[in-house]
C-alpha cells in the first residue's frame, strides 16, 4: 500500500517516533509531519492490505494547527532526514505534545493522573528563548553516516538506512558545526561522530572505517582529537586525547572513547539540580547511584552526604567505570563497582540504604530490579528517565512495592525531537 494517499483528520499524538494517530475506514494510520486536529493528505510509507496499522507522512496540509510553523531546516519533511520529528511545530506546541504523551503513558501503564504523580502537567523548557524561526543548537554529539558513493555525510531517514545528505545540521551545537564535517570527503568511512565538550574546548572525532578500508588523513581547521572504532567495536587512539573534558556541578568530568554523556549542554546541571532538590540528601546518609555512568550523580550525592556518608555507584561499562573512578578519586566516601545492576546489587550484601538514584537505559529498570530496590527501604528514590513508557511501567512496579511518586518533573532537553527527560521522586506510600 506504499504510496496510497488518504485524506484524514489527525487525532492525538502517539508515543515515540513523532507520529500522530489517524483513522481511515477503521484502519489506524501513524502519521508523521502532522499535528492533532489537522486535516491532511497522508501518504502511506509502510504497510500492506493485511497490516494491523499503516505508517504514513502528511504530504499536504489542508487545515493546519495553530501550532504549525514553517520548518526552519531544509532537510526536514516527508521522506527527508529522520533526526528531528517536530521541526514543523512551535516550541510551545512541542512541549504540549510531550506533555500529552507523558499524561497518556502514566494513565495507561501506571494508572496515575498528573496530580497523583506529583506533576504539574508541564514540560519545562531548558535554555534561553530564541527568536521566531530559530532552532536551538543543542546537540553536542552528532553521528553522521557516510555515503559510500560520494564520501559526503548525511543523516538517516526515518526508519531507514537511506541517507539524507546535508550541508548543515541546525540542532548541532556550535562546537560541532565549527568542525566542518559536512564539507569534507570521508570516502572509506562508514560513519563520523563529532563531539564538542561543554565547558571546555575539547573536540573529538570518532571514525569508523568500512571493512578493509584504511583511515584517511584528517586535517581540520580546529584542534581535534581523533579515535577509530574497529570491526570488533574496540576504540583506538589516532591523534590527541582519548577523552573529552565536560563541565558540570563545579567539577570536570573525563568522558572517554565517546562514552555516554548528556548531549544537551545544560542537561547535566538541570538533572542534578532536580535530583538533589527532590532527594534533599543529608550529611552522613548512605546512597546508591545505579547505572552511574561516569559518576555525575554519585559526585553530587557524595558532596551532600559528606565524609561520614557513603555512595556506591554501579555501572556495567568498563570504560565508564574507569572514568568514574578517575573523576571521583578525591571523594573517599564514593565506591564505583563494575557490573550490571541486576547482577551486582543482590551480591553487595546491602540490606538498607537512605537514598537511591537510578538512571536506567531506555528499556527501564524492570520488575526484578525494582523489587530489590524497594526492599532496601530508602526514604527517597530519584528515577531519571529518558522514556515515558519505561518510567510509567517502572512506577507501576514501585507501586507494587509500596512506593509512590511525590513529585515528577519533565524537561525539554531534546527540542524538535519527540524525546524528553523526566525526574520522578518516590517515597514509601505510608509516609505520604
Amino acid at each position: 500500500m506504499v504510496g496510497t494517499r488518504y485524506e484524514v483528520e489527525v487525532g492525538p499524538v502517539a508515543h515515540g517516533g513523532g507520529h500522530c494517530v489517524a483513522r481511515h475506514e477503521g484502519r489506524v494510520l501513524f502519521v508523521r509531519h502532522a499535528l492533532p486536529g489537522e486535516r491532511v493528505v497522508a501518504e502511506v510509507t509502510e504497510g500492506t492490505t493485511t497490516s494491523r496499522f499503516l505508517r504514513a507522512d502528511a504530504v499536504e496540509v489542508l487545515e493546519p494547527s495553530k501550532d504549525r510553523i514553517e520548518a526552519p531546516c531544509p532537510f526536514a519533511g516527508p521522506g527527508k532526514c529522520g533526526g528531528c520529528d517536530w521541526q514543523h511545530v512551535s516550541p510551545g506546541g512541542q512541549r504540549k505534545l510531550k506533555a500529552a504523551v507523558l499524561t497518556e503513558q502514566l494513565a495507561k501503564l501506571a494508572g496515575l493522573t498528573p496530580a497523583a504523580a506529583g506533576w504539574d502537567g508541564s514540560v519545562e523548557p531548558v535554555g534561553g528563548k530564541l527568536a521566531a524561526g530559530q532552532v536551538p543548537a543543542w546537540r553536542s554529539r552528532v553521528q553522521y553516516r557516510v555515503d559510500a558513493e560520494t564520501g559526503r555525510v548525511g543523516l538517516r531517514k526515518h526508519r531507514s538506512h537511506e541517507l539524507q545528505l546535508i550541508d548543515r545540521c541546525l540542532i548541532a551545537a556550535e562546537g560541532v558545526t565549527e568542525l566542518g564535517v559536512e564539507a569534507r570527503d570521508w570516502t572509506g568511512l562508514e560513519s563520523v561522530e563529532a563531539i564538542a565538550a561543554s565547558g571546555s574546548s575539547d573536540r573529538q572525532l570518532i571514525l569508523r572505517p568500512l571493512p578493509g578500508e584504511q583511515l584517511p588523513l584528517v586535517e581540520l581547521d580546529k584542534p581535534v582529537s581523533i579515535g577509530r572504532v574497529d570491526e570488533q567495536e574496540l576504540f583506538h587512539r589516532v591523534h590527541g586525547r582519548t577523552f573529552v573534558r565536560e563541565r558540570a556541578g563545579d567539577r570536570t568530568w573525563r568522558v572517554s572513547n565517546g562514552g555516554f554523556w548528556q548531549i544537551h549542554p545544560e542537561a547535566p546541571d538541570t538533572l542534578v539540580d532536580a535530583v538533589l532538590t527532590g532527594l534533599e540528601p543529608q550529611w552522613g546518609e548512605n546512597a546508591l547511584d545505579l547505572y552511574c555512568g561516569v559518576g555525575l550523580f554519585a559526585g553530587a550525592l557524595a558532596e551532600r552526604v559528606g565524609e561520614e556518608g557513603a555512595v556506591l555507584g554501579i555501572e556495567s561499562g568498563k570504560q565508564a567505570v574507569a572514568d568514574a573512578r578517575h573523576n571521583l578519586a578525591a571523594l573517599e566516601q564514593v565506591r564505583i563497582e563494575c557490573d550490571k545492576v541486576e547482577a551486582l546489587l543482590p551480591r553487595t550484601g546491602i540490606t538498607e540504604t537512605d537514598l537511591i538514584v537510578l538512571d536506567p537505559p531506555r528499556a527501564g529498570a524492570g520488575r526484578e530490579t525494582v523489587r530489590h530496590l524497594v526492599a532496601l527501604g530508602a526514604r527517597r528514590i530519584a528515577y531519571v528517565a529518558c522514556d515515558p513508557a519505561a518510567l510509567a511501567r517502572d512506577l507501576a512496579f514501585f507501586a507494587e512495592g509500596g512506593y509512590r511518586p511525590v513529585s515528577l518533573r519533565a524537561f525539554d532537553l531534546f527540542p524538535v525531537t519527540h524525546h524528553f527527560e523526566c525526574v520522578a521522586i518516590l517515597e514509601p506510600a505510608a509516609e505520604r
